[in-house]
């Protein structure tokens, strides 16, 4: 049996990505310093790579340009969320195809990258301060969504160190035509977080704060920045 379905009318949603990939955001590239010739071929090189340059070209085999977002404010954001899917997928998308997951509050988005950032560094043994910038960007919701929430059967969706379960549930609702799911975050104690399958469901998306995390080490938790 799928979980239940919530009509969800949701605003404000918050969802935390790195400044680097944020129209006008510093690129990792330009850390190099190199003349300009020689950066504009290397922007080239990476562009040919970018995925969600080729999701927007219809190239990708896990979502079609039929599906993505045009002419809207920040389409280019919310295409590269479900054209940019981690090399293992997460909790609830296959590497295949990406999802737009965003939280309830800023606490919540706080948590879930903080802790996802730092489990990155303990995976490198890092042993000095790293200190990183996101830009948040709000959506509003409206659809009917599958709810974990309040379900005692979800426990083995929402498992800390596991997305197996949670990965076939999404792929199962996916494939049934599921707007997404609504479920308690596993980062934050009382948070909420949402997957959205879709990427025409994202909707009134605009820039928020920049938030910069400065982590002593990998095994401390971050400091938070918040500038409006």
């Amino acid at each position: 049996m799928p979980p239940k379905t919530t009509h969800l009318e949701q605003d404000d949603t918050r969802r935390l990505i790195p400044n680097r990939y944020f129209e006008g955001g510093e690129s990792v590239l330009s850390r190099l310093g190199l003349p300009p010739a020689q950066m504009a071929h290397l922007y080239q090189l990476d562009d040919a790579t970018n995925e969600r340059l080729a999701g927007e070209a219809n190239l990708l085999p896990g979502i079609t340009v039929h599906e993505l977002v045009f002419g809207v404010p920040h389409f280019h954001i919310i295409n590269a969320a479900f054209t940019h899917a981690q090399p293992q997928g997460s909790r609830f998308n296959n590497p295949d195809r990406g999802v737009w997951y965003a939280s309830f509050s800023m606490k919540t988005a706080q948590a879930e990258v903080a802790f996802h950032y730092a489990e990155w560094l303990r995976e490198i043994n890092w042993q000095e301060e790293e200190t990183v910038a996101y830009r948040e960007f709000l959506a509003d919701f409206r659809g009917n969504f599958h709810d974990l929430r309040n379900d005692s059967a979800s426990k083995k969706y929402l498992q800390p160190d596991s997305y197996r379960a949670s990965q076939r549930l999404g792929h199962q609702l996916l494939t049934r035509g599921s707007a997404g799911i609504v479920y308690p975050s596993v980062r934050h104690s009382g948070g909420t977080c949402l997957a959205c399958f879709r990427p025409a469901l994202v909707g009134n998306v605009r820039e928020g704060a920049r938030v910069t995390f400065t982590f002593p080490d990998a095994m401390h938790p971050p400091k938070v920045r918040v500038a409006r």
